[in-house]
């Protein structure tokens, strides 16, 4: 059942890593982690065994302690979840990504034309729309190399935005992998309004790289994703490729962006092309192919 209302939980610390908040957050029972001026934030369902005031707060705040002292700072604040959908339907409009591709809200009916695809997606508690710039890179990058028959994975799918985009655009199989189980429910329902059923299939599991490495390699793989959970996935996520497939990684900050890619380039990737979206890089890899 999704819960009435939602605690919104965000940190920040000149001491403690980005990485180190980002996964507190989720041992917390944080939703999908993302960077706003400077906070992590991320949204728990409502803790109803706590106390309200001082007491909830510094049951969050006993969470960041570092063990040199380090000064967390924690914001918290409740939302109740009718709001979500109140919150992002101010300003919201259908949205023109690409020469073809079109994302919109239930209660919109955009100018659309001969060929162009149509992605419906209402906003929700699930992270992923196209008001990201994450997102919107994706989608363009997806645009440009998605393949007829393609079978793609997606981790950390979210709202399952990447997934029924690939679908729409052809793709023959798209596995989406969620770790949070609101956000596979709204992926679910999102699959359906969008008619992809019979192409995408939604799947609640917390990937390893160890996962990644053993499963079937595939024409592409999907990850945007925090950075501090991008990492440690990496070396499954190239690995899940098949040789002359392609890699899509997002949810990197501009500063990140240079490592990030010197990391996938060690693991025998190519870099293929840059989408900046603000401060977010969204980049696409390919496996080169087995020599003929």
């Amino acid at each position: 059942m999704t819960p009435s209302r939602w605690l919104e939980v965000r940190v920040r610390s000149a001491s403690v890593p980005a990485d180190v908040l980002v996964e507190a957050l989720l041992e917390l029972g944080g939703r999908a982690v993302w960077e706003e001026d400077g906070w992590q934030v991320t949204h728990l369902a409502d803790p109803g065994d706590l106390v309200e005031g001082r007491a909830l707060k510094r049951f969050v705040e006993g969470r960041f302690t570092d063990g040199d002292g380090g000064n967390v700072q924690v914001s918290t604040r409740w939302q109740k979840q009718g709001d979500w959908s109140e919150l992002w339907r101010r300003g919201l409009d259908a949205r023109r990504l690409t020469d073809r591709l079109v994302v919109t809200p239930t209660w919109i009916r955009p100018d659309v034309g001969p060929g162009d695809l149509v992605i419906v997606l209402d906003p929700g508690v699930a992270f992923g729309t196209a008001e990201h710039g994450t997102t919107r890179g994706c989608l363009r990058i997806l645009d440009a190399v998605v393949r007829h028959g393609d079978r793609i994975l997606d981790v950390g799918a979210g709202s399952g935005i990447l997934s029924i985009a690939a679908a729409l655009m052809g793709a023959g199989a798209v596995e989406a992998v969620e770790m949070d189980q609101w956000a596979v429910d709204a992926a679910l329902d999102n699959v359906k309004v969008n008619g992809v059923g019979d192409r995408v299939t939604v799947r609640a599991h917390r990937v390893s790289a160890d996962d990644l490495a053993h499963g079937p390699p595939r024409d592409g793989v999907i990850a945007n994703l925090e950075t501090g959970l991008l990492r440690p996935l990496l070396a499954g996520l190239a690995d899940a490729v098949r040789p002359g497939g392609w890699l899509l990684l997002s949810g990197i900050l501009a500063h990140e962006w240079p490592g990030i890619r010197e990391e996938v380039v060690a693991l025998g990737m190519a870099h293929d092309r840059l989408d900046e979206d603000g401060e977010w890089c969204s980049g696409l890899f390919r496996r080169p192919p087995v020599p003929s």
